[in-house]
């Protein structure tokens, strides 16, 4: 089968002290693939738009705020991730300044601003822990890896930069 997956974007938010990120705590809806997780906010991009235009439309949609200063991680391919198997490519941000307050919920689930130390704590997909300190570390140069998915479990994890 050919490797042709749906592109998407995942930002984390950091608050203007830098001390806590804005998550999502998938908890709104029984089908939701990720219910009970927290994640960063982010879906899929649209036909017409490039990384970070959908990047910025997508917290302005979920969170209600209007992306200022942020810049591009990195990437992951996550073939076979999707709830059907899909294949997901994966443009992660690291936003550093906004405008507008935070709603408290979206259609997802709740909003909740996260210490740094405790995201580790929570209920993350196994393969977050992993990429996670590569979004927030101080190296300007993005990573760029992959982390196979077989049957809802994380596979592998390689990475680069």
């Amino acid at each position: 089968m050919p490797y042709q997956p749906i592109l998407a974007t995942l930002g984390y938010v950091l608050s203007p002290d830098r001390q806590r990120v804005l998550l999502v705590h998938r908890n709104a809806r029984a089908d939701d693939h990720h219910l009970g997780k927290y994640n960063g906010l982010g879906g899929k991009l649209e036909a017409d738009e490039d990384a970070m235009s959908g990047m910025r439309r997508e917290i302005r949609e979920e969170a209600g705020i209007d992306c200022g200063a942020m810049s591009l991680r990195g990437t992951i391919s996550w073939p076979g991730f999707g709830k059907q198997g899909q294949d997901w490519f994966g443009f992660l941000f690291l936003v550093e300044a906004f405008a507008g307050t935070p709603a408290a919920s979206n259609a997802e689930g709740d909003l909740e601003w996260v210490p740094m130390e405790a995201i580790a704590s929570l209920p993350l997909w196994e393969g977050d822990r992993l990429f996670l300190p590569l979004v927030f570390d101080a190296d300007p140069r993005p990573f760029h890896g992959v982390m196979p998915y077989r049957d809802g479990r994380m596979a592998g994890w390689s990475w680069s930069r």
